[in-house]
Formats: C-alpha cells, sequence, structure tokens
C-alpha cells in the first residue's frame, strides 16, 4: 500500500498541510493539485465534482485571498519565526500547478485578488527561483497587462530565448527543416548514417568529448554549442530583439528563419518591426469604413443600432501598439461628449471583451487628455461614459486613467469631482473597489486625493487587515502635515465613524496622535469620534 505524500492530510508523522485549516472545497483543490504533472487537470476535476455534487460555486476570490494570508512559520536553524504568505508556503509543485489552473480559468478571477497573489509571487526572495513559476506568473501579468509584461519582457530566461532562436532558425526556409521534438525513426537514422560514412565517426568523437562520456541527443546538441557563443554579433542582435530592442514598444517579434546580413542584424526581424508599425490588412481595408462611423456619430444618434457595429470586432485583431496607432488615424480624442458615450455603449457590448491591454491603450485615448484638460464640471455624457466603461475595466481605468489624473501636477476642482464620482459610482462593484483603494493607497498622498480617498471610503469597502493597516498608517502620518487641510479632517471623520470596528487600540492611538495639531473647525466632531473608538 502506497504511503501518503509528506504533507498530506492523513500522513503519519508528517506536518499539517498548509492549506489544514482551509475549506473544504479549497483543501480538496489544494489536495489534487499536489499530483505531480497531473496536478492542474486533477484540479480541474476537482471543480468540475464539486460543481456535479450541488456545491456552491467555487469562491475563487477566497482561494485568492487565502494565498495572500500571513501566518507565522519557523524558518532557518535558529527557529525564527517569520510571516509568510500560503502561496510561498506551498510545495513548489503545488505553485506550478496552481499558477496553470489560474490561466486555465483567469476569465472567472476576480483582477485585484489575481493581482495580489502575482504580486507575492514575483517578490519570491528565494535564493534560486523557479523559471518554470516565472514563466507562468510573468504570462498572467502579461493577460492581465500589468508590470514588465506590458514593455514586452519575455517569460522566457535568456538560455531558452537563445536555443529557441536556434530552433526557428532551423526550422525556417534554408535551415534544416527539423521535425517536431519526437522519437527519431530508427531506420530513417540508420538510412541517413549510412549515406555519411564519416558522420558516425564524428559524433564518435563527440560523445569521447561530451561530459562523463554521455551522449548528447542530436535535437539538442546545437542548443549547448550556443551556450558557449553568446559573444557572436548575430547571437546578440536576435537576442535584442527578442528582449524587444530596449524602449520600443514593439515587441516579441517572431525570428523565422531570418537571413542575416554582413553587420550581423537580422534583415527578417527588422522587416516584422517594421510591419507592426502598420495596422493589419483587415483593419486597414475597414478603417474608412470606421471613420465614417464615427463620422455619424457627431452628426446624431438616429438611426444607429444598439449592438457594436461588427468593425468594431475587428479590434481584437490588435497590439497594444496598433491599437495605440489606430485610435490615433481615427482621432478618438476629439470625439464629441454624445459621441464618446455611444462608441463606449458599443465598446462594453463587444463580445468576446476587450483585453486588458487594448483596454488600458482605449481608456488613455478616450478619456485621459479628454479629463486633464477639463476646466469645470464635466458633462452628465462624459461622466456616465467613463464610469460605466470603468465598471467593466477597473484596472485598465486605474492604470491609464485614476493613476496619472491624481499624479498630474494641473489637476484641480474639476478633475477632482470627476474621479469622486468614479469611484462612490453604485456600478462598481466591491472588488473594484478594493483594486481603486490599492492603487490610490501607492501614491503620494496630496489634497486631492484626500478627497477621493473619502469618496470610495464612503462605500464602506471591504478590505483585508493588512491593506487597512496600511491605510491607518499612511492617515496617522500625513497629520502634521495637514493641520488646516478640510478634505483631510473629511477623511479622518470618515475612517472613524465607518470603519469604527476595525480600527485597534493601537491605530486608535495613532489618530490621537494625529488629531492633536489639527486646527479645522471639525477637530470637536473628529475628538467626539475618538472617544467611541476604546477608553
Amino acid at each position: 500500500m502506497a504511503t501518503p505524500d509528506a504533507g498530506l492530510p492523513g500522513a503519519e508523522g508528517a506536518e499539517p498541510a498548509p492549506w489544514a485549516q482551509l475549506e473544504a472545497p479549497v483543501r480538496l483543490l489544494l489536495q489534487a493539485l499536489q499530483a505531480g504533472p497531473e496536478g492542474a487537470r486533477r484540479g480541474l476535476g476537482v471543480l468540475r465534482a464539486l460543481g456535479r455534487r450541488g456545491w456552491e460555486p467555487f469562491d475563487w476570490g477566497r482561494l485568492l485571498e487565502a494565498l495572500c494570508r500571513e501566518e507565522p512559520v519557523v524558518q532557518g536553524p535558529d527557529g525564527r519565526l517569520e510571516l509568510k504568505p500560503l502561496l510561498l508556503r506551498l510545495p513548489q509543485i503545488c505553485q506550478r500547478n496552481l499558477m496553470s489552473l489560474l490561466m486555465a480559468v483567469r476569465p472567472s478571477l476576480p483582477e485585484s485578488g489575481l493581482l495580489s497573489v502575482l504580486q507575492i509571487a514575483q517578490q519570491d526572495l528565494a535564493p534560486d527561483p523557479d523559471a518554470w513559476l516565472r514563466a507562468l506568473g510573468e504570462l498572467l501579468r502579461r493577460d492581465l497587462g500589468v508590470g514588465t509584461s506590458m514593455e514586452g519582457a519575455s517569460p522566457l530566461s535568456k538560455k531558452c530565448q537563445r536555443q529557441l532562436q536556434s530552433l526557428c532558425r532551423g526550422l525556417g526556409p534554408g535551415g534544416r527543416r527539423l521535425k517536431s521534438p519526437q522519437s527519431p525513426d530508427p531506420e530513417e537514422e540508420d538510412n541517413r548514417d549510412s549515406q555519411q560514412p564519416g558522420k558516425r565517426r564524428k559524433e564518435s568523437e563527440e560523445e569521447a568529448a561530451s561530459p562523463e562520456g554521455k551522449r548528447v541527443p542530436k535535437r539538442f546538441r546545437c542548443w549547448e554549442e550556443e551556450d558557449h557563443e553568446e559573444e557572436r554579433p548575430e547571437h546578440k542582435s536576435l537576442e535584442s530583439l527578442a528582449d524587444g530592442g530596449g524602449a520600443s514598444p514593439i515587441k516579441d517579434q517572431p525570428v523565422m528563419g531570418a537571413k542575416t546580413g554582413q553587420d550581423g542584424s537580422s534583415l527578417e526581424d527588422a522587416k516584422g518591426l517594421a510591419e507592426s508599425l502598420e495596422l493589419p490588412k483587415a483593419i486597414q481595408d475597414q478603417l474608412p469604413r470606421l471613420q465614417q462611423l464615427l463620422k455619424t456619430l457627431e452628426e446624431g444618434l438616429e438611426g444607429l443600432e444598439d449592438a457594436p457595429p461588427v468593425e468594431l470586432q475587428l479590434l481584437h485583431e490588435c497590439s497594444p501598439s496598433q491599437m495605440d496607432l489606430l485610435c490615433t488615424q481615427l482621432q478618438l480624442p476629439q470625439l464629441s461628449d454624445l459621441g464618446l458615450l455611444q462608441l463606449c455603449t458599443w465598446l462594453l457590448a463587444l463580445s468576446p471583451d476587450l483585453s486588458l491591454s487594448n483596454a488600458t491603450v482605449l481608456t488613455r485615448s478616450l478619456f485621459l487628455g479628454r479629463i486633464l484638460s477639463l476646466t469645470s464640471s464635466a458633462s452628465c455624457l462624459l461622466t456616465t461614459a467613463v464610469t460605466s466603461f470603468c465598471a467593466k475595466y477597473t484596472y485598465p481605468v486605474c492604470r491609464a486613467l485614476l493613476d496619472p489624473v491624481l499624479q498630474a501636477q494641473g489637476t484641480g476642482p474639476a478633475q477632482t469631482e470627476l474621479l469622486c464620482c468614479l469611484v462612490k459610482a453604485e456600478s462598481l462593484e466591491p472588488d473594484a473597489q478594493v483594486l481603486m483603494l490599492g492603487q490610490i493607497l501607492e501614491l503620494p498622498w496630496k489634497e486631492e486625493i484626500f478627497l477621493v480617498l473619502q469618496s470610495l471610503l464612503e462605500r464602506q469597502v471591504e478590505m483585508t487587515p493588512e491593506k487597512f493597516s496600511v491605510l491607518m498608517e499612511k492617515l496617522c502620518k500625513k497629520g502634521l502635515a495637514a493641520t488646516t487641510s478640510m478634505a483631510y479632517a473629511k477623511l479622518m471623520l470618515t475612517v472613524m465613524t465607518k470603519y469604527q470596528a476595525n480600527i485597534t487600540e493601537t491605530q486608535r492611538l495613532g489618530l490621537a496622535m494625529a488629531l492633536e495639531p489639527n486646527t479645522t473647525f471639525l477637530k470637536k466632531s473628529l475628538q467626539a469620534a475618538l472617544k467611541h473608538l476604546g477608553p
């Protein structure tokens, strides 16, 4: 009878599994993810089985929150206690399968929870980080349109990139046209060798020269040779293309059968980079129709259908850089507020949804310049357009609108008023509120942020104790610098009244110290609210 795996529930003498205290569905899922390379497939099987047995829909938000929850664990030979999130306490094979499963079910995941998990995975300080986990995390970040992935960073290691480039050169025109990696046909190998008498002798010499006399598989031998030729000019140029070529926004261009010039640069790759600056032919052909469609929006909405025009489906064919080019050619920033609202209605009705990367580009083009140039209150049309777009594409709006506007030098009452309407919109889901709060907490606070944050917290955002601690720490630190700020005083009052049950004794003392130098007329109200918090 097989012995249970170490660390699994039921293993004699083994320590409790990290997930032992979690709810039954989560425990079953994480236990299934322990099953070696088949773990992700078994995890999907567990999810299907739970659905067939009448369980409640699987709560991904609760799982992601549990993965981020820190607990004290014993570390090192000296037995010191350290706080470590559950994600980093899982066995490596479980982490790999978990990331694979998250990729498979990503549309079902709350963005804020997934971003928190990816941030923890990225901050893992292990001395030898797992390359597979790094690649999976990089692909998930790319899918969300965040971090280095937006800049085109490859999820592959440098060595893997070189090996892939070598393979692609062999597969391309003029190369050896290698077959896909599979077991070679022995008869075909023998026939080929018999036609090349000197080949076996050469391979025998290579075999004798290899470490420990082990034979190197032929389909990998060229990759090993690649490792010893890193300084060759053509390898440097190809590697720079694979890395994105520095600051260029055009990334991930394929390297297939490239013809190399005398200077070692790849002519095929240069051609690919140039072509990426152009729109796909399908969109070029429809560009006049799209321009006419926008012109119709400017002339009035009579006769327009509610369903999105079929031409807008071509947006799915664009990369982020091509989407940026398309927005420029269509002059989207020049749309009237009425045309903007109708276009947003169509964009929100598209199926499938826009990628987060393309939604980020559209947010910047449609809203950012328009909002930064406001000198008076935004129109109802503009407010409706941005709040409806934010309800569906919260992260793109946070990244391309909320952060830039709050950090801009010219942010004034008009911009602040619109952002306050945005964060307290009834259409925002709780996950979206948490995501916005996280974005604001990362910014340096100033008067406009006090107002926006106070509007958001009026909604009684549900946050983890860790996030609430960050909020309280920043709030208390601002006391001495905001003694005359009414916006800061209102923010303090909102926190003390709406989140009274969350405030600890230590945080209450911090609020008392921050309140002491306050000179606004709300000081007495703040002192009264403080008395209700405790002794």
